[in-house]
């Protein structure tokens, strides 16, 4: 299949970079680093094998790019909004468009951009960040979970499995709530958290006092995934995400790189949206609501 990545970044310029290195054709959408990628290519250092792709389908905007089988979205969802203009170029009537983003609504609101969009939800669990102009350092893991959303096409999931699988990606099949809720529940309390305290995952972890809020954050997200018919989630899935964080190379995950750089933060689609829908099914999350606050005065403070 014609692959399209909108957003070249850490999580996009790695699973882009696998496809293409497999051999898959793949378009890649970029913005500050175009011309770098274009004239020197895209560097993957990773745990699983680095490579250096040499020449790169590189673009700087979408209107030259080609119509895809597949695109994955990886942008920041700050700039969903873009979509608008971003999406059309690239697709067909039976394009797959995989959100390969944080939070929680995201597939509801793009559906309503694209009614006649077939999307997956991508949930990439991932350490990678982006160290420069085509650049990526893939620390560790990197599995990622399909969940459908809107796809009426199950054998085309199937191909794009069976391909990321063949560039040596990871990936299962989940039911779409259960996707997204199962990686709220480690996304939710350690990208705030490591804003908050100004830390990364091992601090809050090696600590007997921030290890226990942690679990007991990952409990409110499990508490309101049950109550909204979610299963597969009790108490043992927040131990193992602790044990599986334990084992990680220390890490600042993306909503502490974007405060580190001063950009803005995804906390719509992470807090926002989950506390709300939290509340419209007679829960509170209260530690949440408590980070989520102290994320907003955060972000008042840095930016215009």
């Amino acid at each position: 299949m014609r692959y399209a990545i909108v957003g070249t970044g850490a999580i996009g310029g790695y699973y882009g970079g696998r496809l293409a290195e497999s051999g898959q054709e793949v378009h890649f959408l970029l913005h500050s680093d175009y011309e770098y990628v274009r004239d020197h290519g895209l560097r993957v250092d990773s745990c699983n094998g680095s490579f250096h792709l040499q020449q790169v389908n590189a673009y700087g905007h979408a209107e030259d790019m080609p119509q895809v089988d597949v695109v994955l979205v990886c942008l920041k969802t700050i700039r969903n909004k873009q979509l608008k203009d971003l999406l059309p170029p690239l697709l067909k009537s039976d394009t797959l468009v995989v959100l390969i983003q944080n939070g929680i609504g995201v597939e509801e609101d793009v559906q309503q951009m694209f009614p006649d969009a077939q999307l997956i939800a991508g949930l990439a669990f991932i350490c990678s960040s982006k160290m420069g102009p085509g650049y990526i350092s893939h620390q560790c893991y990197g599995s990622i979970n399909l969940g459908n959303y809107s796809c009426h096409d199950e054998l085309r999931i199937k191909q794009l499995r069976a391909e990321m699988e063949a560039a040596g990606i990871r990936v299962g099949e989940m039911e779409y709530h259960q996707s997204r809720w199962k990686k709220a529940v480690w996304n939710m309390p350690f990208n705030g958290m490591t804003v908050a305290l100004e830390t990364q995952t091992d601090c809050l972890l090696k600590h007997p006092s921030t290890r226990q809020l942690i679990r007991e954050q990952m409990l409110e997200v499990i508490t309101v995934a049950k109550r909204l018919g979610v299963t597969g989630l009790d108490e043992t899935f927040a131990d193992k995400m602790i044990e599986t964080t334990d084992a990680m190379t220390p890490y600042s995950p993306s909503m502490r790189l974007d405060y580190d750089n001063c950009r803005p933060m995804e906390i719509y689609y992470l807090y926002s949206r989950p506390i709300a829908i939290a509340h419209e099914a007679g829960l509170s999350m209260p530690r949440l609501e408590m980070l989520e606050s102290e994320l907003r005065f955060i972000e008042s403070q840095r930016l215009p």
